[in-house]
This record gives structure tokens, sequence and C-alpha cells, in this order.
């Protein structure tokens, strides 16, 4: 823990099925019901049982945006943890593992080891959890808190399964707490209370609820990890929110069935992942022909192929720049983090449907599937919806082109149905009335048109979109410039840079298509150095950075293992990179997971 703030971090290791998610979920709660921001992130495998767990819960009294890269508190449910991350922990910190089956290894001075004896205090159960509830109780009075606390969180997680599970584990957890007490030490600075509960959400809920705020009102998708959670959160409030919801049977079935729902008005989403978004370019394709505005969120992990489907990468950039064939428009948005993710599926909604244009939202599985507070006075859960300008009335009306050739780019739309405005929607190109032309010789004053016609949507757009801003002093030593979820790691790396002495601002580009040249040549032309931040092994963002604007950068910062950058990761590369080293992927021995 920091001395000027409340900074915690508390990971606990073991394999799957050793009930690692409870316990880490009952934390979750308390600490965000007393107000307390929270990030967690939960590296694992793609193993049903058996497999490496290792799920890292950081606690602060101010807003935080990544996991960090230290730990103060390690609870080891195995020995392989224990051998996996002893070394993790420094001075002041604690080790809580079970004294009966778990050998301790060397930990580094000042650590204190937290030996239980499992079956003398759980009665010798043969319950194999049972140490974790005892581990919650140690926890607990670690950090100061009334055991009171941790009996209301188990009683309402247990409740629906009887009073007898709700007793186990309220005196099992008390057992632990109360044997914490007798033998060891806890934290000299007690956890601190917040000025008001906190929500609680992953980055698929976000992205579930803020489609929901949007209006959207019909729902496909084939589970694909690690997007699965927006369709769960969907299928979860259907029923009471009206939003039909339909799990398909492929990736195609869904591209297409959105696109459906969308052509009658209907506001659609989709979310896959980068192997189920491979099978969707076709129709993201049809869409911008049709000029049917429809949301695809793609929630990159590590690819290509199956590649590893449980852990995050930044790989999909390319893919999504090239979505489908041939020149056609669409909008391109890489949200920061879960509230902006949130804040953003109802924007793009407007954009798409005023511009008549599909949109794709690229998360990732470090976003998606991390938990994080959130205070609820940021959730705007009505945000202004425009749904474009839409024929609703057949009288008085001229001839309906739906295609017409406007200076904006945006034709005349009305919904099927509407009397005297019928008109052909397909994946041809077509002309103003929608006629096909690709079956005649195609008339190139037609085509240019249309095509034309089309392009300039795209100009319009790029000026609604606020461009993105330097975040620090333009005088900086070190330009840092990221795109999508790096923004919170980067943010907190500024900070440390700060502390040793070296001044560095922050380019973070969140809307990547229409890219907004002219504002990022002006900002990295006048920086000192620039450095670009990215999980990925290629760097992709960089050599679209490269094709739109000419410029090139002074060095690279790269991670491309499946697993998060974490704030030293970058401090410590930018001053490899000062010192010369201009070319920097991040050790593996250095990761923290």
């Amino acid at each position: 823990m920091s001395n000027d703030q409340f900074d915690l971090s508390i990971a606990i290791g073991g394999a799957a099925g050793q009930g690692i998610a409870t316990p880490g979920g009952i934390l979750a709660q308390i600490i965000t019901r007393r107000g307390l921001h929270l990030n967690a992130y939960n590296a694992y495998q793609s193993i049903v049982r058996g497999g490496h767990i290792f799920l890292t819960i950081r606690i602060s009294d101010r807003k935080i945006e990544t996991h960090g890269d230290r730990l103060d508190v390690l609870v080891c449910l195995n020995q392989d943890t224990m051998d996996r991350h002893l070394g993790l922990i420094g001075p002041g910190g604690h080790v809580i593992f079970n004294g009966d089956k778990i050998k301790a290894g060397d930990p580094k001075p000042g650590v204190q080891l937290c030996p239980l004896p499992v079956a003398e205090l759980s009665n010798k159960s043969r319950n194999k959890v049972i140490q974790n509830t005892i581990a919650l109780g140690v926890i607990i009075y670690f950090l100061g808190l009334d055991f009171k606390v941790l009996e209301t969180a188990l009683t309402a997680r247990f409740k629906s399964k009887g009073e007898a599970v709700v007793d186990e584990n309220v005196n099992t957890a008390r057992t632990g707490y109360k044997y914490a007490e007798e033998n060891f030490d806890a934290y000299a600075q007690p956890i601190p209370q917040g000025s008001k509960p906190l929500a609680l959400w992953t980055g698929n809920d976000a992205l579930a609820i803020g489609g929901a705020a949007a209006g959207v009102k019909f729902y496909a998708a084939y589970p694909m990890s690690p997007s699965t959670g927006v369709l769960h959160w969907m299928a979860q409030h259907a029923r009471d929110l009206g939003i039909l919801v339909r799990q398909a049977e492929d990736e195609i079935a869904v591209a297409n069935m959105v696109i459906g729902a969308a052509h009658v008005g209907c506001r659609a989403m989709c979310a896959t992942s980068g192997g189920g978004f491979a099978l969707m370019t076709e129709a993201i394709g049809a869409a911008a022909m049709m000029e049917i505005p429809v949301v695809y969120i793609n929630v990159q992990r590590a690819g290509p192929s199956t590649g590893v489907p449980t852990k995050t990468e930044q790989g999909d950039l390319w893919q999504a720049l090239g979505a489908s064939q041939g020149d056609f428009e669409r909008i391109i948005v890489a949200p920061q983090d879960a509230l902006d993710a949130f804040s953003t599926i109802p924007e793009l909604f407007n954009y798409c449907d005023r511009y008549q244009c599909p949109g794709i939202v690229i998360s990732d599985l470090l976003i998606s599937e991390g938990t994080f507070s959130v205070d609820p006075d940021d959730i705007n859960l009505q945000p202004h919806i425009d749904h474009g300008e839409i024929i609703t009335s057949a009288e008085g009306e001229e001839e309906y082109l739906r295609y017409k050739d406007t200076e904006s780019g945006v034709s005349p739309r009305a919904l099927p149905g509407l009397e005297g405005h019928v008109h052909v929607a397909a994946t041809d190109e077509h002309d103003q009335d929608g006629v096909l032309i690709s079956d005649e010789f195609t008339n190139p004053i037609k085509r240019r048109k249309m095509v034309e016609k089309r392009a300039r949507k795209l100009k319009n757009i790029a000026k609604e979109i606020s461009p993105p801003k330097l975040e620090g002093s333009a005088n900086s030593e070190v330009t840092l410039i990221g795109w999508g979820s790096t923004y919170g790691v980067i943010k907190e790396a500024v900070e440390q840079l700060a502390d040793k002495g070296v001044t560095a601002n922050h380019l973070p580009i969140k809307w990547i298509v229409p890219f907004h040249v002219e504002a990022v040549t002006e900002i990295l032309s006048n920086a000192k150095r620039t450095i670009i931040v990215e999980n990925n092994y290629s760097g992709q963002f960089y050599r679209y950075l490269r094709s739109e604007t000419g410029l090139n950068v002074d060095g690279h910062i790269r991670k491309y293992d499946g697993e998060p950058f974490a704030p030293h990761h970058i401090v410590d590369a930018v001053q490899e990179q000062l010192a010369g080293n201009t070319d920097y992927s991040v050790p593996t021995q250095e990761i923290m997971v």
C-alpha cells in the first residue's frame, strides 16, 4: 500500500474447479458496497478442470483503471500457485495457504507467511472448497473489517441454497477470522470507507447495458469466448426489457439476422470474437451496400484461428479495417474501458442510424471479461437517441429514390411497408432507385455516383466525432500513443514515469474509422519522442497510423503473450528506449501473472 492513498491488491490462485470465482465475487461485492474502487482481472486457461487460474483484485480509494503490477495478499489454493507467485509478494505482504497440504517457499524479507490448519479449522470437512471460505475470513481480518460484513455477504450469496449451507459458510469463515486474530498481524492501515456505494460490472455487461440503453430490441449471437457475457446479460434481461434474443446456429446466420432486423427499423446488435467475426465480414459489406445501420462487436482474443481463447490481445485491428471486400463505409471504434464501452454504444448507434451504415466495436478480453467498479451516477440509462431522418408518411412525397445521390451522401429512408415506397434492397450495386446495375453493361457514371455518394458520409461523420486530444503537457519528453484498452495502463504509467523524473504525455485513440488525420498529425509532429504501445506482435495500429498520416515513430512497446500490460512494463520500456533501445517487447519473465 502507498503512503498517500489506499491501494491494495489481492490475488487468489489455484486450479479450475477450486472455486476461485466465489471468494473473488464476495470480496468484490464487499469492496464496492463500501464505496471503494475495484479493478479485477482473471488470468485463466481454456480448461474446465485443472490448469492455472490467477485472479487479481485491486482496491483503492481513488479511481483505478488497471489491475496494477504488485501484490499485497496472495491466497494459494494449491502448491502450483505458491511455486509460481510467491516471489511477487514484497515486504509487508501476506501469503495465505493451507498449511496441511501446501509447502511454503522462501519468501522475500518482510513477507508474512500465514499457514492455516484447514483440517482443524473446518472440523475435517470433506468440502473441497472449504479452504476458500476460511481464507475469506482471514482476508477480512487483514482489512480491518468487522466479521459482520462478511457474514452479511455470505448470507446473501448462499441463501438460495438453504440455511444449512449459509450456516456452514458463516461458521467456517468465522473460524478463519478468529484464527487470524490470534496468530497474524493485520494491516496497520485499515480499509477506508468510501463516500457512497459503487456498482460492479464487467465490460461485457457494460456493452450489453449500453445496447439496452440505446434501444436495441433484437440481439443475436453464437457463443464465442470472450464475447459470450454480452449474450448472457441480454438473455437474462430480455423479457423485462422487451428485447428479442436469439442464439443462432453460426455467426453467418447471426450477422444476417441482425441486418434483417435493422432493415425494418429495429436497432439490432451482435457480438463475437475474431474467428466468428471472420465469418461475419461478408454480411457487414452487405449492410454497407444496402446502407442498413447495424452494430457488430468484436471482442478480441489471442489468435489466429482458435488461438488462445481465454487470453487477451489487440490483434484484430486489420481484420476490422479489411472486413468484407471493396471500398465501403463503416464506423470503427475501440472503447477505452467498461464505462466508455457503455457510453459508446448509444453514440455509435446514433451515427449508424443517421448515416445509414454499419458500425464495428473493437473490444478485447481485458475490458470485456474484466470486473470494474463504477459510480452509478456515471451511468446514463437514458442517452440521447437519434434515428436519423426516416420517411413515415406516404403523402406529399416526390418519387422515392432509396439511394438518392445527395450532397451529404445520406439518402431518403422509408421502412419496409410504407405505401408508395417500394424499393429493392440487395447486395448488388444499384442505381438511385435500387434497380440493380450489376447484370447490365455497368454504366460507369452510375457506379461512380453510388461509390462517391456513400463515401461522402464518412467525411461528414468525421466532422461530428470529437478528435483525439493529448493528455498531459505538450512539452513532455515522451508521447505515448495507444488505442482502445491500453488507455488505463498508459495513464498510470505516465504517473509512475513522473515519479522517476520522466515527463510523458498520452495520445489515446478511440475512433479508428473515420480517422482524424489532421488532428493526429499536428499533435505527433510537435512531439519530442513518440512511442506506440500495442497488445500485438506486428504493430497493427502503427501500420495503420503510418498509412493514414505518413508519420513514423521513435519507438514501439509490444506485448503478445496473451496477458495485458501492467504499468511497470511500460515504465521499464520507456526507460530502456530513452537509453537507446528503440525496439522493445515485454520479456515473458517480467509478466506479473
